[in-house]
């Protein structure tokens, strides 16, 4: 039986992301998305808290990220949480969680985005619409 293990993160690219293929010829691409969090403290003042959030999409998933995803560009990404562990050369342990994209949705590109692709999407603009959804199953 498995256990249950989703996630729903949505952010933007925090720079352009790598593709590679396995010894075994299986393409993946990585990239890193950081999500924003407001909360208020005191005094009525907002703090802004950034999370960053490393992401592994496979084959077909992976392809379509390497070709849309630029650094900047919004994502929503539906997919499981992967514990890697290693062990260094000097014996020490180490360990790290990553997403392992299942779905992802490329959020619409703003017209200045498209110019400037450098720069993150920004729902306070309405943007031009240019649905690019890309979804494996």
């Amino acid at each position: 039986m498995n256990h249950l293990n989703s996630i729903l993160v949505e952010g933007n690219l925090v720079r352009d992301p790598n593709i590679r293929s396995t010894p075994s010829g299986n393409q993946v691409c990585d990239f890193t998305l950081a999500t924003n969090r407001s909360y208020k403290v005191a005094d009525q003042k907002y703090e802004n808290e950034v999370s960053y959030f490393d992401i592994e999409a496979w084959a077909r998933l992976g392809a379509a990220c390497a070709q849309n995803l630029k650094k900047g560009r919004g994502v929503r990404v539906v997919g499981r949480l992967k514990q890697d562990r290693w062990t260094d050369t000097e014996g020490k342990a180490h360990a790290r969680v990553k997403i392992v994209a299942e779905h992802i949705e490329f959020k619409p590109m703003n017209k200045a985005n498209r110019d400037d692709p450098s720069k993150p999407d920004d729902a306070s603009e309405a943007p031009e619409r240019n649905e690019e959804r890309v979804a494996v199953f």
